[in-house]
């Protein structure tokens, strides 16, 4: 069955707008018509997608079932039009990229920087996350490159293997912490320190609790966990809190003199990282001008 663009369209403005009204105005129609436009696709589907109340339109198990796959057909026709522009000389479209914290604070800036030197009028859609949120975008289409630390190829996600960097982690506090005046500080004196760091289902966190492990140390004792890097840039500069974060991460506030790596020697994690994207389909034209530059900067051990 083939689906018109424009009903898929009506029919996704109805959901995202709660209600048949609020839903027409934005599209610019009147009720009636927007109304005859989803009984001509209701028509097509052969079942009713709305159920209708006093107070808005609900979704039917019908109308859920197509809902993602009216959202993944609109952003495809989307990066379509977007592809043959570029392939026109025209050089638009958008560049749709998630990345985890410490790649959204240096590189993949500089890389977004230098491409847009060059290509002006793309424009550029940055999602910052964990791992499983970056890959749920990346499957959804919501995205087309995934920045992040290296895991197993899966059956729809795969590593681009010649973009690939490494960055280094360490424990951080503020240049007046407590334990900078400690004379032959271990990682061990960290253990009974209020700690901030994103919660344990995340990278980072395994990360810090590996490096914890090959110290013979247990992982101490987490005070606040966030997601969110802005708090937990906070807590280490104002409120006396060790962190353990990316180098790139803190590039900015160590300049700054705000916080900087505790002095801990041997006490480094490193990883690697790299870019992933779809197992299938072509990568959008935009997304491709994004990749050459993290190549480069990769190569250049950025």
């Amino acid at each position: 069955m083939t689906y018109n663009l424009q009903l898929l369209h009506a029919f996704a403005t109805i959901v995202s707008c709660g209600s048949l009204g609020r839903a027409a105005e934005a599209l610019h129609v009147t009720q009636p018509a927007l109304s005859r436009t989803i009984q001509r696709l209701e028509k097509q589907v052969g079942a009713p997608l709305f159920e209708r109340h006093s107070r808005g339109m609900q979704l039917t198990a019908i109308g859920e079932a197509l809902l993602p796959h009216a959202n993944l057909l609109q952003r495809e026709a989307e990066q379509a039009r977007e592809e043959i522009d570029a392939m026109r000389g025209l050089a638009r479209g958008t560049i749709r990229v998630g990345a985890v914290g410490s790649i959204a604070c240096l590189v993949l800036p500089l890389a977004v920087s230098r491409v847009l030197e060059t290509w002006p009028n793309l424009r550029v859609q940055i999602l910052e996350g964990v791992w499983d949120k970056l890959a749920d975008a990346l499957v959804k289409r919501e995205i087309d490159l995934a920045l992040s630390m290296t895991v197993p190829d899966t059956d729809e996600i795969v590593a681009i293997t010649d973009c690939r960097w490494e960055d280094s982690s360490f424990v951080v506090a503020s240049l007046d912490h407590r334990l900078r005046d400690k004379p032959d500080l271990t990682l061990a004196d960290t253990l009974t320190e209020r700690w901030a760091i994103p919660p344990r289902d995340t990278g980072p966190f395994e990360h810090m609790r590996q490096v914890f492990a090959a110290h013979g140390l247990r992982m101490p004792h987490i005070a606040v966990e966030t997601r969110s890097i802005t708090a937990l840039k906070s807590l280490v500069a104002h409120s006396g809190f060790l962190s353990w974060m990316a180098s790139t991460m803190y590039v900015t506030e160590s300049k700054a003199g705000v916080f900087d790596t505790l002095d801990l020697p041997g006490v480094v994690g490193r990883r690697a990282l790299t870019a992933f994207r779809r197992h299938q389909g072509i990568l959008p034209s935009p997304a491709t001008k994004l990749l050459d530059e993290l190549r480069r900067m990769a190569e250049a051990g950025l």
